[in-house]
């Protein structure tokens, strides 16, 4: 397994295709993604899921608690 390295630069842009994410590490080199906007997609679920704690559940979005 690779060694963990502290982050330094993450970046990400908009292009035709979908997304380009840059990630760097201190003292490593730069890593450039090309991501679909399904993946962000999936990337955008995971990071709601490991920051609340709440998987969310089927239908979930189809409900608006702004009224």
């Amino acid at each position: 397994m690779a060694k963990l390295q502290p982050l330094e630069t993450f970046s990400l842009q908009e292009t035709e295709d979908g997304y380009r994410l840059l990630v760097s590490a201190v003292g490593g080199d730069n890593i450039y993604v090309s991501i679909t906007s399904e993946q962000m997609d999936e990337i955008i679920d995971s990071l709601d899921t490991a920051l609340t704690g709440e998987e969310e559940t089927a239908g979930e979005d189809a409900f608006d608690d702004a009224d």
